[in-house]
């Protein structure tokens, strides 16, 4: 989560987004593919009949406040769809208003977007809004019953699990400082319509990543408000409703991304340490080991993972701290 007053201040000290081209190299590691449209960070993705789809986000632009206009980051009400096939975008259906920071699952061969922040009396509010896309238009489902913003959204089977993340700690909701760490686990069963909780995840923190590998929900990394990054690794069994906590990252990273391929979950970006991290592990849930993968050739954080074909895609992000450097980038791994 990066705070309204520093994100002002990281864009009005320059804007240069950073971009990719194709690349034919089909070698294993990191390779660049076609950048999304525009630049956007703080952004999430799914998988929808085989293509990447990220909702949202935060991209540079003007603002106008009391001082007049200046430099500034936006949400986006935008829509994007990338086809690993041909190595292209379009946009799809626009998001009733802007936000940053929407979780995205795909359920019963639908996209769904959950939650997320919007411009409110000059701040940031948490919504509990649900969408679910039909056809070329967004339908609203019921709300989240709490708040629940910088979470992890991972579908198991028809059910879209919400775990860790941020919400208000009273009745204020406009600042970064109202919100406090959660480990709150909401779900929403896309076949009934309607809402439910689960167990409480191990360790409340926000801007965590994760992915469902055999039926389970893998939840790592993330950020403690005051407490730094954390290099956490659990995971949640349905059948059982219980959390289990693994061998953690070798390094702590909150703002980073994650994906599934080959039944490993790989975790990549974020920021820690300080700075903007580039590197890239994949954990293999058979023998509770982390492996060392080749980093990204841009580092950044807030960016979309999502797992294709075998194939881990990196979107988006920031390249440096907070708000600064937004990028269009997109990274495909391939595997070793």
């Amino acid at each position: 989560m990066i705070d309204r007053r520093t994100v002002l201040a990281a864009m009005a000290a320059g804007l240069a987004p950073a971009t990719a081209t194709a690349n034919p190299d089909a070698g294993a590691g990191w390779r660049s593919c076609a950048p999304v449209p525009w630049t956007v960070q703080e952004v999430y993705g799914t998988v929808w009949r085989g293509q990447a789809v990220i909702a949202g986000g935060m991209s540079p632009g003007l603002q106008r406040t009391a001082e007049g206009v200046r430099a500034g980051i936006n949400p986006q009400d935008r829509i994007g769809i990338y086809s690993p096939t041909t190595d292209a975008w379009r946009e799809g259906a626009k998001l009733p208003f802007p936000r940053h920071h929407p979780v995205l699952a795909t359920a019963r061969d639908r996209v769904h977007v959950l939650g997320g922040y919007r411009v409110a009396e000059g701040g940031w509010m948490a919504v509990p809004d649900a969408l679910v896309l039909d056809g070329n238009a967004w339908r609203p489902l019921p709300p989240m019953p709490r708040l629940q913003c910088e979470t992890v959204a991972v579908a198991l089977g028809d059910r879209i699990h919400l775990a860790s993340g941020r919400a208000p700690k009273g009745e204020q909701n406009l600042e970064w400082s109202d919100q406090g760490d959660i480990d709150a686990h909401q779900v929403f069963d896309a076949r009934a319509g309607r809402w439910d909780t689960a167990r409480p995840c191990p360790l409340a923190r926000n801007s965590a990543a994760g992915a469902e590998i055999g039926g389970l929900f893998y939840l790592a990394g993330g950020r403690r408000v005051g407490e730094g990054n954390s290099a956490q690794l659990d995971a949640y069994d349905p059948k059982t409703d219980r959390w289990t906590t693994l061998r953690p990252m070798p390094r702590a990273a909150g703002g980073l991304a994650a994906a599934a391929a080959g039944g490993k979950l790989y975790v990549f970006g974020g920021e820690g340490g300080p700075g903007v991290i580039a590197d890239t592990w994949s954990y293999d849930p058979k023998t509770d080991r982390w492996t060392g993968e080749p980093g990204m050739a841009t580092p950044r954080h807030g960016l979309a993972g999502v797992g294709i074909g075998g194939r881990v895609y990196a979107i988006g992000g920031g390249a440096k701290e907070s708000g600064g450097q937004v990028t269009a980038t997109v990274e495909a791994l391939i595997p070793r």
